[in-house]
């Protein structure tokens, strides 16, 4: 096997303070839902107007019911009219909800569609580094945050501004002193707001990073639960997970501390020109140089406006941990593909997901390796000058120590990384001039730990050609006999097969691999030591199978039991990303080296462990 890349560290978000560049990223994918942003900001609209309205009709009342003389018919007119308002706000309200739930769901699905399109598009060597629950969490929790934030808090704050931008206007017309007091501790909330901002920030980031940590942990627990069971790691496990856990909840903690100061801070603002207005203002109505009722209006503007502003500003805190997810699932959504094809190979092959399939050309078989130099860590080199040509039909097996460079011979061959230089033809074409979904068409690839998705026998096996009809399914497990085993089964071919294929073995979820891979009819087949994690009467079931599929095929198998490759074209030694030896069985047996090092030793072993299952015990005479 390869030597596989170093998994990536969680990217690191360090600015203190809201990027512009990604908020515009995530206010564009809002934008999508324009026809439905455009009714909403209509609606908070209404709100705010009447929201702003309502004091303006108290202050009325007061200085032409209570305070005057006062009419019933005009009191009938504004009780109306007042109750209109009331009615109105209701409906604005019931709506307001309505929408901002069809944006919120509307928001996270499209987002979630990206990601998968996204996910679809990357190379090979994006999930090689990158681990399931970093994505699992990008898909789920941080989208869940951004949809909620976004569409809820956003809307609130832009109620917020319209309510203060109406109340200051009405306030500056109606009593500029008083108006000033209210206004003058916009600035002092400013600054307060900045300065816990950048800290609820990096504390948000930490939990957001922590949780992603966490989300893998418990992919890999689960995944993994046997072997941890094997090798009584379970102490290990939990101790790992608490000290996961205990870091999140401190700076969970932490972060909900400075929200917990935040919010005080800004009723006590709140508080201080409350007091301002009723001091001067009061001092006004005593001096008869104002209203009473205005000085009430200004007390419920006061609160009305400074409302908006605690809610800005727990709103600029929730925004805080919508940035820390949104970062992330922006760099993912900006994730570019490692491998890509070129503008003229996609305009006439189309892409991997929009492929122009009456335009791929069929794959005859020669391959050839020409001066290939690649490496992961340039100062770590996999293969190095490397040239190795094979014919079509021919079924080469690859035989080297864990690290030799087998497994990336085979990944450049299915354009899972490309070279660092040099050229791979296929049919005497670089396959860089032909598309990847070209390639992957043509590739029948079998792994040595089979993987199955959920759902039935039949499914697993339809994912290698989705148009098959029943016949092509039950061909194709005939082919590698797993036919007999399916029937078997209460019902067969749709009896479901568990997650990840755990209601069956080892051996049937890799024959039912096998078969998956037989229905594509591929030009190139693919065994990456394919039999390696299944019992040896097994193996012998799908040994003849997999010698008629290979027949006529351009083949590559590595190989863990050398006993399945004896038959194999051309056997080649891999050392070092070198081939130290090429030539079919008989020959490599005769010349005495590696190989033949390698087999009678694997020889020696699989006979002792077939003695010792028969009862053999070797006597030890004196």
């Amino acid at each position: 096997m390869m030597s596989s890349p170093n998994l990536r560290e969680e990217e690191e978000f360090n600015t203190d303070s809201f990027d512009i560049t990604l908020w515009k990223k995530i206010f564009k994918l809002l934008w999508e839902h324009k026809r439905l942003l455009i009714i909403l900001f209509m609606i908070m609209i209404g709100v705010a107007l009447v929201d702003v309205v309502f004091p303006y009709l108290n202050k009325y009342a007061i200085d032409h019911f209570v305070a005057g003389e006062g009419q019933d018919s005009p009191i009938t007119a504004f009780a109306i009219i007042f109750v209109s308002f009331v009615i109105w706000q209701g409906i604005n309200i019931y709506a307001f909800f309505h929408v901002v739930g069809n944006i919120e769901m509307n928001f996270a699905y499209s987002i979630r569609m990206k990601i998968m399109k996204k996910l679809q598009e990357l190379s090979y060597s994006y999930y090689d580094k990158t681990p399931n629950g970093r994505i699992m969490s990008r898909m789920t929790s941080d989208v869940n945050h951004i949809a909620e934030i976004v569409s809820w808090s956003l809307m609130d704050l832009f109620w917020g501004l319209t309510v203060m931008i109406g109340v200051t206007v009405v306030m500056l017309v109606v009593n500029w002193r008083l108006a000033l007091i209210v206004l003058a501790v916009v600035p002092l909330l400013a600054y307060l707001s900045s300065w816990f901002q950048i800290r609820i920030l990096k504390n948000y980031r930490e939990v957001r990073k922590i949780n992603s940590l966490i989300t893998g942990s418990f992919s890999e627990g689960i995944g993994g639960a046997k072997t941890t069971k094997t090798l009584v790691l379970e102490d290990s496990n939990q101790q790992e997970f608490t000290k996961l856990t205990g870091s999140m909840r401190d700076r969970s903690i932490k972060a909900a501390l400075l929200n917990a100061i935040f919010m005080p801070a800004v009723l006590g603002l709140g508080a201080m020109s409350l007091a301002g207005i009723l001091w001067y203002g009061g001092h006004s109505v005593l001096m008869s140089t104002l209203e009473f009722g205005t000085l009430m209006m200004f007390t419920q503007y006061s609160s009305q406006f400074l409302e908006p502003l605690r809610q800005i500003a727990r709103l600029m805190a929730e925004l805080q941990l919508a940035q820390a997810s949104a970062e992330r699932v922006i760099s993912l959504l900006d994730e570019k593909p490692s491998i890509v094809d070129s503008p003229e190979v996609i305009a006439k092959y189309g892409t991997i997901l929009e492929p122009k399939l009456e335009a791929y050309e069929p794959i005859i078989g020669d391959i050839e390796f020409k001066n290939i130099n690649f490496y992961y860590n340039i100062k770590e080199p996999i293969l190095t000058d490397f040239n190795l040509k094979i014919k079509a039909g021919q079924t080469i097996a690859l035989v080297g120590e864990t690290g030799s460079g087998k497994s990336t011979i085979v990944n450049m061959l299915c354009r899972f990384y490309e070279p660092i230089s040099g050229e791979i033809l296929i049919d005497g074409v670089d396959y860089r001039k032909r598309s990847i979904g070209w390639l992957h068409e043509n590739l029948g690839y079998v792994l040595q730990s089979p993987h199955l998705f959920a759902g039935t026998i039949k499914d697993n096996i339809l994912y290698g050609k989705m148009d098959a009809t029943d016949e092509e399914i039950i061909a194709a497990a005939k082919y590698v006999n797993a036919h007999n085993f399916i029937m078997k089964l209460d019902k067969g071919y749709d009896n479901d097969v568990g997650e990840g294929g755990g209601r069956l073995s080892t051996g049937e979820k890799q024959l039912i691999s096998f078969a998956r891979a037989v229905i594509r009819q591929p030009a190139i087949f693919i065994l990456d030591e394919a039999t390696s994690s299944i019992d040896t009467e097994t193996e012998q079931i799908i040994q003849h199978a997999i010698e008629t599929l290979l027949k006529g095929r351009t083949s590559f198998v590595i190989a863990h039991r050398l006993s399945t490759i004896v038959n194999a074209d051309r056997i080649l030694v891999i050392r070092k990303g070198k081939i130290v030896e090429d030539g079919v069985h008989q020959e490599l047996m005769n010349k005495k080296g590696y190989y033949y090092r390698l087999y009678t030793n694997q020889f020696n072993e699989e006979l002792a462990d077939r003695l010792l299952k028969v009862g053999y015990r070797p006597t030890t005479q004196i």
